[in-house]
């Protein structure tokens, strides 16, 4: 079982938008960034929204996303995992990010989007409870993760854009 620890927040003041995964994957953290595995959708579907596209420089994507109010970050802070799914996260490992602080540095943000289940879930187990305040709007999305194969890019696309940008 590895234990995994998550990344800083991309997030800027003027903030919308704050899109929560679960836990990055082990080709995210050996690269330091989110959404690495090359599979993944995460990017492809922010090109399609936000012109912040996988074939952009990893900085100028996270520039991106700012400068359009989005903010990234995993409700997981710590947890121990073997491998990659969401589902081999030890449940008593978990600990969460300081998302209610985030929310604070970012009054602005309107909408909570989960990438996948898991995330939602994780979100109301260990951050919800602990907010001092109404927690925005929330929506959970079909995750980007490669795993999840249900549904074709142009479909978990057209979801994302409704729900981010309609």
């Amino acid at each position: 079982m590895a234990f995994a620890e998550s990344f800083p927040p991309i997030a800027a003041p003027g903030a919308r938008v704050l899109i929560l995964g679960s836990m990055p994957g082990v080709a995210s953290l050996e690269a330091g960034q989110y959404y690495a595995h090359p599979r993944n959708a995460f990017w492809p579907i922010m090109g399609r929204l936000y012109g912040a596209g996988p074939g952009l420089p990893y900085a100028e994507r996270c520039g991106r996303l700012q400068a359009a109010g989005v903010a990234v970050w995993d409700v997981l802070r710590q947890c121990r995992r073997a491998g990659s799914l969401d589902s081999a996260i030890e449940r008593d490992s978990e600990s969460a990010n300081d998302i209610a602080g985030l929310l604070h540095e970012c009054p602005a943000i309107g909408l909570i989007a989960f990438n996948g289940r898991k995330a939602e879930q994780a979100f109301n187990r260990h951050v919800r409870q602990n907010l001092t305040t109404s927690p925005p709007k929330t929506v959970c999305l079909p995750s980007t993760s490669p795993a999840h194969a249900a549904r074709s890019l142009d479909q978990k696309t057209a979801i994302w854009r409704a729900a981010l940008l309609e």
